[in-house]
Order: structure tokens, then C-alpha cells, then sequence
């Protein structure tokens, strides 16, 4: 664990966002008032945005996923990733350096659906250049 206090907070909300203030006490050894203080400070700065939901194992293996790289024209990047964002499948949208712009990691429930999620990306006014990659598996995820 990190001698940062703050640091290991934020490592065990990590692995259990709707761990109790009494649980985060208890293994970080401190008060659960402490947590608590702790907690509403990382929010009111910004750095805890939000808490969310982490899907379990069996269900995101059942997932069809890939990682579809993306070249766009300079001056409608907005526009597409707007439109990304409208695209269900789209989990993530990352700008990137090199011969493309951007990777787009995307999950569905069928391999018909992943298809018809990198169609629409192909098919979107600014996008010039798509190479998808099923993934097969996944060997390491934090």
C-alpha cells in the first residue's frame, strides 16, 4: 500500500466504490470521521468526480469488444466525437499521437452489433480512416 493517505483512499474506492466509511477506516487505520473529511475534500477539489459502476468479470467477458483507430479531418474532430458519443457501443475516446487520431475502445452485446457500431464510425462525415481490432482477450486490467 502507498504512504500517501489520500493515494490509498483513492486505490481502495478503486476496488469498491460503495465501500462503507466504516470499511475504509478499518483498513486504512484511521477514524471513519477522518474518511469522511477525506472524502469530501477529493470531491470539493475535483479529483473524486463521481462514483460509478464496475461491471463484473462474467459479464464484461460475454462483451464483443475492440479498439478501433480513427484518422480524422483536423476541422471536424468535435463533430465526431460527438457523434462517438452517440454511438452506444463507444466506451472511450482517446486522442492519440501518430498516423491516427484516436482510439475508440467499444463493447456489444453481439458480434453484429460491434459491426454495425464500427460501420457507423466508418461512415461519419470527418472520419477518413478506420483499422479495427477485435480483442481476443484480456490479460491484465486495473
Amino acid at each position: 500500500m502507498t504512504s500517501d493517505p489520500d493515494q490509498a483512499l483513492l486505490n481502495l474506492l478503486r476496488e469498491n466504490a460503495r465501500a462503507s466509511s466504516a470499511e475504509l477506516a478499518r483498513r486504512l487505520g484511521i477514524s471513519r470521521t477522518t474518511v469522511q473529511s477525506r472524502l469530501e475534500r477529493l470531491e470539493r477539489k475535483g479529483v473524486i468526480a463521481g462514483y460509478s459502476v464496475k461491471l463484473g468479470a462474467d459479464y464484461e467477458k460475454s462483451l464483443v469488444q475492440s479498439h478501433v483507430l480513427i484518422t480524422v479531418s483536423p476541422k471536424l474532430t468535435q463533430q465526431v466525437v460527438t457523434r462517438l458519443a452517440a454511438i452506444e457501443a463507444v466506451r472511450v475516446v482517446h486522442s492519440v499521437s501518430g498516423s491516427f487520431d484516436m482510439i475508440a475502445e467499444l463493447a456489444a452485446q453481439s458480434m453484429a452489433d460491434l459491426d454495425a457500431a464500427i460501420d457507423a464510425i466508418g461512415e461519419m462525415d470527418g472520419v477518413e480512416r478506420t483499422l479495427s481490432s477485435i480483442i481476443l482477450s484480456t490479460r491484465l486490467s486495473r
